[in-house]
Parts: structure tokens; sequence; C-alpha cells
């Protein structure tokens, strides 16, 4: 959805995008990369407002490395 602005399950090209955002006490649409917030990765939703499907994707290539680096251990 996000490349297509189409929903792969029902084809409706009514998508919103939902920004990822973090707030106090680490909440928010994110995944922890680290022991503070500001490791945090912000993850952007995309929902088809028919069907109500969704997807979760990073945004930042960055953040993706962040992701990658934190799984290695």
């Amino acid at each position: 959805m996000k490349n297509t602005k189409i929903c792969p399950k029902c084809n409706s090209k009514s998508i919103a995008r939902i920004p990822g955002e973090t707030g106090p006490h680490g909440y928010g649409n994110i995944i922890m990369t680290g022991m503070t917030i500001f490791s945090a990765v912000k993850v952007t939703r995309y929902l088809c407002c028919e069907c109500g499907y969704s997807e979760e994707w990073i945004d930042d290539n960055k953040d993706i490395e962040k992701i990658i680096y934190m799984l290695k251990w």
C-alpha cells in the first residue's frame, strides 16, 4: 500500500497514512533499539479505510540499519 496506494486485499484506493510517533514514557508506534527513547525507530502505518487491512513500514533506511544491528546481538 505504501508504494501502490492500493489495498492488496480489496483494491480500494482509500488509504490512510498514520505516521509513527514517540511520546513520553516510550508510547507510540515504535521499535526500541536501545535503552532510551532517543533510540526509538518510528513505524508508519498504512490503513485501508474500506476493509481495515493495515501494513507497517520503516520509512528511513538508517532506522532499518539500527534494527538489523540490534538483532545481531
